[in-house]
């Protein structure tokens, strides 16, 4: 379950990044973005190079591809995940569905969940040994 967690979370970050650059044709203004064309934007009132480059390379997507390949580099190694970035992503996530009922978070939602199931099944598994006793 962690594995899958780690892919979705991946996967939701990478089509963010690249959905943003390519269909919503953000990386049109990539000149702007590195000639210094951003310097001054006023984030109240973006122009249309600022809000392509929070849509896509300042977004979420780069955490979140961060985030879910620290999943999967972790579950490879046999370590657990901690469930604070399940729960704070799953918080995260229940603002995006107030906020933008229509975007893809149930997706997200999904992968949430299975970091948190998957998290308690390692743990239910391999009981951490208790504190002050030896350890073998």
């Amino acid at each position: 379950m962690i594995k899958w967690a780690g892919w979705i979370i991946t996967l939701c970050g990478t089509a963010h990044t690249l959905g943003a650059l390519t269909v919503q044709q953000a990386a049109r203004h990539a000149g702007t973005w590195f000639s210094g064309g951003l310097w001054n934007e006023d984030l109240a009132d973006m122009s249309p190079a600022g809000s392509a480059y929070w849509l896509s390379l300042a977004s979420f997507g780069v955490p979140l591809i961060l985030v879910g390949l620290t999943v999967l580099w972790l579950d490879r190694r046999g370590l657990t995940p901690p469930t604070f970035i399940a729960w704070t992503l799953g918080a995260w996530t229940v603002v995006d569905a107030v906020v933008l009922p229509f975007t893809p978070w149930p997706l997200f939602a999904l992968g949430c969940a299975l970091l948190l199931i998957g998290a308690r099944r390692a743990r239910r598994d391999s009981p951490e040994p208790k504190a002050g006793l030896p350890q073998a």
